[in-house]
């Protein structure tokens, strides 16, 4: 998971990531969306690719790069700890569904006392 959050942690990085979402791209076309050198390109490509959130392969001359979104999923499940409102409303929906059973429940015992 650190090397996940260090990978996200680099604005260039993350814009890769958004570029990826929509499908497969080479190195060369990614590299071309920026500014900075295909080398400082590629070194980004590289901590995406061994935090495990892109795959590459090569097809011919090219290397075409994936998203892959796995290892985002465990430090989403860390960070939904910190929401305070889904933890919340996990306990009310808890409850929720406890009033409901103690009503329900109620309403046999009553129905089976005037049976």
């Amino acid at each position: 998971m650190n090397e996940v959050a260090g990978a996200i942690a680099d604005p260039v990085r993350r814009e890769i990531l958004l570029l990826l979402r929509d499908g497969r791209l080479s190195a060369g076309s990614i590299a071309g969306r920026f500014a900075i050198s295909r080398p400082a390109v590629s070194r980004h490509l590289r901590v995406l690719r061994t935090a495990g959130l892109v795959h590459s392969e090569v097809v011919g001359r090219q290397r075409l790069y994936e998203l892959r979104t796995e290892p985002l999923g465990d430090l989403a499940r860390w960070l939904r700890g910190f929401d305070r409102d889904s933890a919340w409303s996990a306990r009310m929906a808890a409850l929720d569904t406890e009033v409901r059973r103690a009503r329900r429940d109620r309403q046999a015992r009553r129905t089976e006392d005037t049976a």
